[in-house]
């Protein structure tokens, strides 16, 4: 179970360095979901990839409200 869980974090690791422009908060939100899903019955990779999701929706809905901000400005 060691040896899948390294594999799937240096598959991450390698993908989001890969395409960091796109990875905005999935790294700092996989890493919580994954300690999160492991204390919850070893589920780490579930929780994983649940907090990449969630953390990358948190990032765009932030660069977002930063954007309508800056517009404001603008104005």
């Amino acid at each position: 179970m060691k040896k899948l869980s390294m594999i799937v974090i240096t598959v991450g690791v390698l993908m989001a360095a890969s395409s960091q422009a796109e990875a905005k908060g999935c790294l700092k939100g996989a890493a919580v979901g994954g300690v999160a899903g492991h204390v919850a019955h070893h589920h780490g990779v579930v929780g994983a990839a649940a907090g990449c999701a969630v953390g990358h929706h948190m990032a765009n809905k932030k660069q977002k409200e930063a954007d309508s901000k800056q517009q404001q400005n603008q104005n």
